[in-house]
């Protein structure tokens, strides 16, 4: 019986081996053995010796009970099932806190105004020699031709002997065109908002009366040239109303300057032979000082003109001046046109003469031309340039006048040309010198 008892005990622990073909699988093919199954397996070994030591001792031929037997069991299912916990369960690596990223909000980029100086260098456009060009040869071209056929228009004479004398008229079609041209570009490039009409409304009416007292000297028998040398001397009567009402003061460079434009005009209507009567002559000399009067008064209403719009903050565009000083013109030109009775004179005129109809047509839209490209030189350079080409386009029209128009002059008339032009010539020089000084400072 002990012999038989000790078998049983090599039996069960030879059960536990590796080796063993009634070992689980699971349990042979491990590489390493694990803490548990160290625990269960001697927990196995230590009851079935304590139970064959206890056969041995006592003697006694029971074995070991079913409730010893299934707490094997029960340990051994329990380390395969931790077995199985252990596989099924995945490995873990530990998990590494990330710094905490601050995200930098980027600066918001800085916006820099748009300066012509900046618009200048990153224009690819044309460069300034071609603007130019074209701005002062625009200006040229345009009021040239202006000039001529303003003059045609008033030496035409009907076959019937009458001539064009209709000038408020004339100024309605001149300022009707401006208006539809200065609407075009005021829309394109924007109105503004706010303007003091009532400042656009009176100069507007001064210098209409100014361009029609022009017109009604060259009707009334004063040659182009020497109405032309006349409205250069336009800073007398500024001179005059600064001296007399604002206590201004003024250069001896300055008054040499109105005395040469002034007496140089006087000697070329002495040199030229007059082809109207005296009394026309007379007239004439009175419309074209009742023109610089005015072109006084329309100065001083532009500068409230200006004073009023900054006073209220806004700054019209070129178009806006264009479009709202020719509408109200053409207001106050149709008022007189109406009231003197011009309309339906000139009209008959027209109608009767259609070649006179066409000069017309032609010379209203030559002023709408030449001021858009007055107001193109203004966008693209500064006043100076502009005074120059204007003052410069005076002398050649006086002189296309006379070499186009069949004027004969004395060499007295030829001096007094040359002085003229050398006042107006000394007046642009003066203000491009204190364009200089303005731009040192």
């Amino acid at each position: 019986r002990a012999a038989t008892l000790l078998c049983l005990s090599l039996v069960v622990n030879g059960c536990l081996c590796s080796n063993s073909p009634f070992v689980p699988s699971s349990l042979t093919n491990r590489k390493h053995t694990t803490p548990t199954k160290r625990r269960v397996s001697n927990n196995i070994s230590a009851n079935s010796a304590a139970k064959v030591s206890q056969i041995i001792r006592g003697g006694s031929d029971q074995i070991p009970e079913e409730s010893s037997a299934q707490a094997s069991v029960e340990e051994l299912t329990t380390y395969q099932e931790e077995e199985q916990n252990f596989e099924e369960a995945p490995t873990q690596a530990p998990v590494q806190e990330l710094p905490e990223i601050v995200s930098v909000p980027n600066p918001a980029p800085t916006i820099q105004p748009v300066t012509p100086e900046i618009m200048s260098k990153q224009s690819t456009g044309l460069p300034d020699s071609v603007k130019l060009l074209i701005g002062a040869g625009g200006v040229y071209a345009a009021f040239l031709y202006y000039g001529s056929l303003q003059e045609d228009v008033f030496r035409y004479v009907s076959e019937d002997g009458n001539s064009f004398k209709q000038a408020w008229f004339l100024q309605v079609l001149e300022a009707f065109a401006n208006v539809i041209i200065g609407f075009i570009g005021m829309s394109a490039t924007g109105a503004t908002k706010n303007i003091p009409l009532t400042m656009f409304g009176i100069s507007g009416a001064s210098q209409v009366s100014a361009k029609a007292c022009t017109s009604l000297a060259l009707a009334n028998g004063l040659s182009f040239p020497v109405a032309t040398l006349c409205k250069s001397g336009k800073m007398a009567p500024v001179m005059a109303g600064s001296l007399l009402l604002g206590g201004a003061t003024y250069s001896i460079r300055e008054y040499l300057q109105v005395v040469a434009i002034i007496g140089g005009t006087a000697i070329v209507s002495m040199g030229k032979k007059k082809g109207g009567s005296q009394s026309n002559s007379a007239t004439g000399v009175a419309f074209i000082v009742a023109s610089l009067v005015l072109d006084g008064v329309t100065a001083g209403f532009q500068k409230r003109l200006k004073a009023e719009t900054a006073k209220v903050g806004v700054k019209p565009k070129p178009y806006d001046f264009m479009f709202w000083t020719n509408f109200f013109m053409c207001i106050t030109a149709t008022v007189f046109a109406l009231g003197l009775g011009e309309f339906t004179s000139g009209f008959a005129f027209c109608a009767s003469n259609p070649e006179i109809l066409s000069k017309i047509v032609k010379f209203s839209l030559c002023s709408a031309v030449g001021q858009s490209f007055i107001f193109y030189t203004i966008a693209n350079f500064d006043p100076l340039v502009l005074s120059t080409v204007t003052t410069t386009r005076k002398i050649f029209s006086v002189l296309l006048s006379i070499f186009t128009k069949g004027h004969s002059l004395s060499p007295t008339g030829w001096s007094g040309i040359a002085l003229a032009c050398g006042g107006i010539i000394s007046e642009l020089q003066a203000k491009a010198s204190g364009k200089k000084k303005t731009h040192s400072h």
